[in-house]
């Protein structure tokens, strides 16, 4: 089969994305994720008598522990299938991608297992991060002034 045909017949077989869908779909789960956060700063800051930026960082700490929870018992990657980039570009798919290397190199040990393979993946995003908040910082030193 040469080139050609074989793309052509790949072409047939590709399903239809309903980009427009899944864009909704994801902008009303990312939505429903911002409202269980606000919910989350609101209890913390009135029930819980916590000042707003403590009621924030407990807040994000919730999200990390749900995730990492939903994401150990199978729910969350259910949930991201439907939901699409309203569930993984928060903090929640970070913690989702750390608790799923995990949960992989489970059987390797604490250290060679878990732990490799957990620094496999948030090794390359805090280097990425970190160079690039140096990057910006420097930028933003030298043309604003600090």
């Amino acid at each position: 089969m040469d080139q050609k045909r074989l793309e052509e017949t790949a072409k047939k077989h590709v399903p239809n994305q309903h980009k427009g869908k899944n864009a909704l779909i994801a902008f009303m789960s990312g939505g429903i994720m911002g409202l269980i956060g606000q919910a989350l700063v609101t209890f913390y800051t009135q029930v819980c008598s916590m000042d707003e930026k403590t009621a924030l960082s407990m807040m994000v700490v919730t999200v990390i522990i749900v995730t990492a929870l939903s994401t150990g018992l199978g729910v969350y990657d259910k949930l991201a299938q439907i939901c699409g980039a309203g569930l993984f570009i928060p903090i929640s798919g970070f913690a989702n991608s750390l608790t799923s290397s995990a949960l992989e190199g489970k059987s390797e040990g604490l250290i060679y297992g878990i732990g490799t393979n957990m620094f496999k993946l948030a090794g390359s995003v805090l280097t990425y991060g970190i160079v690039s908040a140096f990057f910006f910082g420097a930028l933003r030193f030298l043309f604003f002034g600090g």
